[in-house]
C-alpha cells in the first residue's frame, strides 16, 4: 500500500468515526450541542481532506469523479457541509425547536454518507 493511500484511509476512516460519533451522540441526546457540531466539522475536514488524497491517486484509473463512486462522494460532502454549515447556524441562533428536530436531518445525511463509503471500500476490495 502507498504512503498516500495508506493516509487517505485513515482519513477517511477517520471521518466515519467523528461523523459517526457526532450524528449518533446527537440522535441520542436529542439535542443538537456544540460537541455534536465538533465532531461534524472534524468529519467533514476529515473526508475532504482523505477524498482530496485519494481524487490524487485515482486520476487516469478510471475511478475518478464521474464514477458512481466519484458522484455519490460528490454529493456526501457537499451534503455534509450544509449540514454542518446548518448546525453551526442553529447553534449560533439559539434555535431551541431546531436543536431538537436536527437529529433527523443528521441521520440521512449520514446514511447518504455511507454510500461513497462502502462503495470505496467495495473498489479497494477489487
Amino acid at each position: 500500500m502507498s504512503p498516500l493511500l495508506m493516509k487517505a484511509v485513515i482519513a477517511i476512516t477517520l471521518a466515519l468515526v467523528f461523523y459517526t460519533i457526532g450524528v449518533w451522540s446527537e440522535h441520542i441526546a436529542k439535542v443538537l450541542k456544540p460537541m455534536h457540531l465538533a465532531f461534524f466539522w472534524l468529519g467533514l475536514c476529515m473526508d475532504t481532506a482523505g477524498t482530496m488524497m485519494m481524487t490524487r491517486m485515482a486520476d487516469g484509473s478510471g475511478g475518478g469523479l464521474m464514477s458512481a463512486h466519484g458522484i455519490t462522494g460528490a454529493i456526501a460532502i457537499v451534503l455534509m457541509m450544509i449540514h454542518a454549515i446548518w448546525a453551526t447556524v442553529v447553534l449560533v441562533r439559539k434555535d431551541e425547536v431546531a436543536k431538537r428536530t436536527f437529529h433527523k436531518f443528521s441521520i440521512i445525511v449520514w446514511i447518504i454518507w455511507l454510500i461513497p463509503y462502502v462503495l470505496g471500500m467495495i473498489m479497494g476490495m477489487r
